[in-house]
């Protein structure tokens, strides 16, 4: 966010230099990790798009312990985030760590077809760990495949195939609950086929982590690694965690924190979405399409958007359309668009934001400890969410929908302007 603030990328210098640029910026690293996250996201997705329903409509789970539970999911993730990013860089290998994380998301889902809310709690948080395993060393995958100037637009195509799984899951779902006599058990067996899948894909095409080119560092990368004052040469624990005295990733790290503390978790979303404007449950495994579609249009775009005019200015744009969306929400006008367009907001807010955080954080953190970086970040806003969906759930439960989510619209708007204040741009390459 910084350095794209700052000074413009000398890829977009020339109409030229657009081309060539256009023309490189198709890494094959970063569209075989696509496919294997589109696969992955087709299976993922199915059970996300039935999850809320399935448990407190089915199995009679309060709002309160379906925030426990959601917030258990997202903990266990950051937890192992962590620890992926950490062995990635340890033993040089970015392909083997996701790989097994993959491989772990894969194993546990016929898990889901306990009907048990302990079990099915368990084959959660075994999910999410594979997930927390893969995140960090997959992101650093693809910004160790391209050049700095040109991170924006890879994690935004990275993020918009992946959302086209996230887009067809849902789909799928609906799909086989119209025909399946199973309902949810068959949706859980189809999404582990699937995810199954989506190994083999990553086993057979995706290039090693050892051999993966490196771009040249860039000015700032080397003086963010200057400033962690990352002692020796090996990616231990203490040069991870040093990599927080350079005063550009601890920001990234503080204002990813404070915005996660204030975001409603999908899930809870989608739940106030159908109690608010009424949607019917049958098209209540819908409503992640609507997100995923506008994802989709706006991840690649708004990627390259954050590396022409700012990453900054971007991922607070984000937020702003998340904060209208909980405004449009609130205020429940008798709209019959105003689902679409509280579902365009969200859609909008991943968009310019997912891709766009690991590119910035990318940016500041030296190459060996690329996953680490990520990590850290990415921990730092997942325990953020953990705490989140804890006590979203508990305001929901002893105040109601409506004042729950207005204290999480009043919080978003005070982080976001403090996450605009300490992002700024300023001539301290620190």
């Amino acid at each position: 966010m910084y350095l794209a603030d700052r000074s413009t990328p000398q890829g977009a210098t020339s109409a030229q230099d657009r081309l060539r640029g256009t023309a490189r910026a198709v890494s094959p690293t970063v569209l075989a990790l696509g496919t294997v996250s589109l696969v992955t996201d087709v299976s993922t997705e199915m059970v996300t798009a039935v999850l809320p329903l399935y448990l407190v409509m089915g199995l009679g789970l309060s709002p309160l312990g379906f925030g426990m539970l959601d917030g258990v999911q997202n903990g266990v993730s950051a937890l192992v985030q962590l620890t992926g990013g950490h062995l990635a860089d340890r033993v040089r290998n970015h392909k083997l760590i996701a790989g097994i994380g993959y491989g772990l998301s894969a194993l546990v889902k016929p898990l889901l077809l306990v009907h048990h809310l302990g079990a099915l709690g368990v084959a959660l948080a075994l999910d999410r760990t594979g997930k927390g395993l893969r995140t960090a060393p997959r992101d650093a995958l693809i910004s160790l495949s391209v050049p700095p100037e040109r991170q924006g637009r890879a994690f935004g195509l990275h993020r918009a195939m992946d959302t086209t799984g996230a887009l067809l899951g849902p789909i799928a779902a609906f799909l086989i609950l119209g025909v399946a006599a199973g309902g949810y058990d068959a949706v859980f067996a189809v999404s582990g086929c699937v995810a199954a899948l989506g190994v083999l894909v990553l086993l057979l095409f995706v290039p090693s982590g050892k051999k993966s080119p490196a771009p040249a560092p860039s000015a700032s990368a080397s003086a963010s690694a200057s400033a962690a004052d990352v002692p020796g040469e090996r990616a231990d624990l203490r040069a991870a965690f040093g990599l927080l005295r350079g005063r550009r990733l601890r920001a990234l790290f503080g204002c990813a924190v404070l915005l996660g503390l204030t975001t409603v978790s999908d899930a809870f979303l989608y739940l106030l979405l159908q109690r608010r404007t009424g949607v019917a449950e049958q098209f209540f495994p819908l409503l992640p399409l609507g997100t995923a579609a506008v994802f989709l249009l706006l991840a690649l775009p708004a990627g390259r958007l954050a590396d022409r005019i700012g990453r900054r200015t971007v991922f607070l744009a984000g937020h702003a359309s998340l904060l209208l969306g909980y405004g449009l929400l609130l205020w429940a006008p008798d709209l019959p668009a105003l689902p679409y367009l509280v579902l365009a907001l969200h859609g909008a807010f991943y968009a310019a934001t997912d891709g766009v955080l690991p590119a910035a954080v990318a940016a500041v953190v030296p190459e060996r400890l690329r996953a680490s970086g990520i990590a850290l970040v990415g921990t730092g806003q997942a325990l953020a969410r953990f705490c989140c969906s804890l006590a979203f759930g508990a305001a929901w439960a002893a105040w109601g929908d409506g004042p729950a989510l207005a204290a999480a619209a009043a919080g978003l708007a005070c982080c976001a302007a403090v996450a605009g204040v300490a992002l700024r741009p300023t001539g301290d390459p620190r």
